[in-house]
């Protein structure tokens, strides 16, 4: 299993608008992050992980060249926003991709893409996709998905375990049912915002405590804020926690 980090940035992106702070000015690539997603390759299948709002970009710099299905883990912007660039992998492969969310992630992504499910637009360009209720453990391609509940706040979003992989991005509590599936990683990546408190992400220090509960064999910490150094913060974190950084790709 191979996985490539789309982008590793909250919702703001790194560099956020109109902010002139030492690592929204940085020089170093890794503090340069887009909004948040990942994409799983294995058997010659692509299963992205969030649509994120530079989704389009991120495709042509890590030279993605096919997507088979896509899972979200919750309806905010930045993990849905890049879903109408799935248009060009319809062209090319001449197939609808199926999308997988909770009940409520799949009824607020048909309402904000409303266009591809009705003939107004059939004569323009738009994307292809299936919206795909999860219930439970989906098999895609030979490999066996479970679906993980987080809290993300007073909203709840969707973790994903493949195997020995996990990927829990906007979270600020792991419920103890959903602990259990967490058992037993080799690679974990997890939602780690910044060190200052935040009402709907965990901080860098609650995520620590967490990986410490879970004992995976490496962590990668995503869904970084400005307020985060690449060099400095690594430097500060255990060897087996790792921050993640756009482009950063890992092998299972």
């Amino acid at each position: 299993m191979n996985i490539i980090f789309m982008g590793t940035g909250t919702s703001h992106g790194v560099p956020m608008i109109a902010c002139d702070c030492k690592v929204c000015t940085s020089d170093n690539p890794k503090n340069y992050r887009t909004r948040s997603s990942i994409l799983i390759s294995e058997n010659s299948h692509n299963i992205l992980i969030d649509a994120a709002t530079e989704f389009r970009l991120q495709c042509i710099r890590n030279n993605v060249r096919r997507l088979d299905a896509v899972l979200l883990t919750h309806p905010h912007a930045d993990h849905i926003f890049g879903l109408d660039d799935v248009r060009q992998f319809n062209w090319v492969q001449k197939e609808e991709i199926p999308v997988y969310g909770t009940e409520d992630t799949v009824k607020t992504v048909r309402n904000i893409f409303s266009y591809v499910f009705n003939d107004k637009h059939a004569l323009g360009s738009k994307p292809r996709f299936s919206l795909n209720t999860l219930s439970g453990k989906l098999n895609l391609f030979n490999q066996e998905i479970i679906p993980i509940d987080v809290s993300h706040g007073s909203e709840m979003a969707t973790g994903y375990r493949i195997g020995g992989f996990a990927y829990i991005t906007d979270v600020s509590a792991i419920p103890e049912s959903s602990i259990k599936k967490l058992k037993g990683l080799d690679v974990l990546v997890l939602g780690a915002l910044r060190y200052t408190p935040h009402p709907k992400h965990f901080t860098i220090t609650q995520a620590v405590e967490i990986v410490q509960k879970l004992q995976p064999k490496q962590t990668f910490l995503t869904h970084i804020a400005h307020d985060i150094e690449y060099e400095k913060t690594n430097s500060e974190l255990p060897n087996e926690i790792r921050l993640a950084y756009d482009g950063l790709e890992i092998e299972i």
